[in-house]
């Protein structure tokens, strides 16, 4: 027994080193390296778009006026709601009335005291002219009539004046909005004297429909414009701000929401800082704006006829500034340098750095590394960014506006197949 359970541990101890050994040779092992990491890439989209200036500005009310008390008097009535819209003519508060309802009353009285005296006076020189005539009565008793006639008419004339008088001041008793807009909160209560030394402050009126957008463009932006409307065939006047268009949005938002135009800019670049008040108006019906707010201002300066664009998160960013990787020949990664422009919806501008046949990855970037070769899938870009670039291009300066160009073409049958089959990036 125990004889045969060392031979049979022999042979399984030879069988085990047999394996071993035919595993170290190496004769059927060969390394096959990893196939290149699949990205996806595309060709710039070329077209026409709209160069802006980005600025930032601040919004401001078209009109905003103090309400205050002009005649001396106690607050009988507050007739409207703190903070809401009021439209013109509006009463907004009722002032005591009795006493300037009694001063138009007398001014009234004296008003046709007056009337009845120039009637008097009227009858005394129309007889003493008739006398006159037949030489009846002196020259002296006619004067005296003429002159106590003058005197009646003048009478009325400053009867006149102090029952208008009186008559304005009864109507600055109800004080009445001068605008459509918002009152603010009322500063006096009912029963509170107001008017005794000068003119009370009761609220605040303000007119948030539409709005005033008031900024900044730099004297460089200035000469900026001017050269690009020169190079143009146009010379820029004051008369054709209305015609130029511009966007803001808030701080919270992307894009450029509200849609305005121009309306005033400053006849002369102010020396201390260097700058051209410029201002627009935008329209706020909605009251989606409030005075007061800072913005973003973007303000059209020209057309690019062949602009370039990429994918906005193609784009990386380095020490060296911003990059976009490019599959060449042999499907090698290549780094690009570029020099970025605004942004068009998902899409940007590419100024420099990036030709209109080089294709960028879009998408798998982390797997494609400079130098390194890769499995590129041709896709192109997304026509829905396409359009959105294309409706932002619609906003222009009032200058001749060149057709927007196709979407590069240079792209193969092969290529287009592809895109066809593959998912949007």
């Amino acid at each position: 027994m125990r004889g045969g359970f060392s031979q049979g541990l022999q042979f399984c101890v030879v069988l085990l080193s047999t394996i071993s050994l035919q595993a170290c040779d190496g004769s059927n092992n060969t390394y096959v390296a990893p196939p290149p990491p699949k990205v996806r890439v595309a060709l710039p989209l070329q077209q026409t778009v709209t160069r802006y200036f980005e600025l930032t500005g601040n919004t401001a009310a078209i009109n905003s006026v103090d309400i205050e008390a002009r005649v001396q008097g106690f607050v009988e009535s507050i007739d409207y709601r703190d903070g809401m819209p009021v439209t013109k003519d509006t009463q907004l508060f009722g002032l005591q009335r009795n006493t300037y309802q009694a001063q138009v009353d007398q001014a009234q009285a004296t008003l046709a005291s007056a009337q009845a005296s120039q009637v008097g006076a009227n009858q005394e020189y129309q007889r003493q002219l008739n006398l006159s005539k037949q030489s009846v009565t002196t020259q002296t008793a006619l004067d005296s009539a003429k002159a106590t006639l003058d005197q009646a008419n003048a009478t009325i004339l400053n009867a006149q004046a102090s029952l208008d008088l009186a008559v304005i001041n009864l109507g600055y008793t109800k004080v009445l909005a001068p605008f459509d807009g918002i009152v603010t909160a009322h500063l006096v209560d009912v029963g509170a004297l107001v008017g005794v030394s000068g003119p009370t402050k009761l609220a605040t009126i303000v007119q948030t429909d539409p709005l005033y957008v008031n900024f900044n463009v730099s004297e460089p932006q200035v000469l900026m414009i001017k050269q690009a409307m020169a190079k143009e065939g146009h010379t820029f006047r004051q008369t054709d701000l209305p015609t130029i268009p511009f966007e803001i949005g808030l701080q919270s938002e992307t894009g450029y929401p509200f849609k305005g135009h121009l309306d005033y800019a400053a006849p002369q670049v102010d020396s201390s800082t260097g700058t051209l008040s410029v201002r627009g108006i935008v329209d706020n019906k909605e009251r989606a704006l409030l005075p007061g707010l800072f913005v973003r201002v973007r303000v059209p300066v020209g057309h690019d006829d062949k602009a370039l664009l990429v994918r906005d998160d193609a784009i990386g960013t380095n020490q060296q500034g911003s990059y976009v990787l490019v599959v060449g020949k042999d499907d090698a990664v290549e780094q690009k340098l570029v020099k970025t422009g605004q942004r068009e919806g998902p899409l940007r501008v590419i100024e420099s750095g990036l030709d209109a046949g080089d294709w960028v990855v879009t998408e798998g970037i982390q797997q494609a590394i400079p130098g390194n070769k890769v499995a590129p899938e041709k896709v192109a870009l997304d026509a829905v960014a396409a359009a959105s670039t294309s409706n932002n291009g619609a906003l222009a300066i009032d200058v001749p506006k060149p057709d927007a160009q196709k979407a590069d073409t240079t792209q193969s049958d092969a290529t287009k197949s592809d895109t066809a089959k593959s998912d949007t990036p």
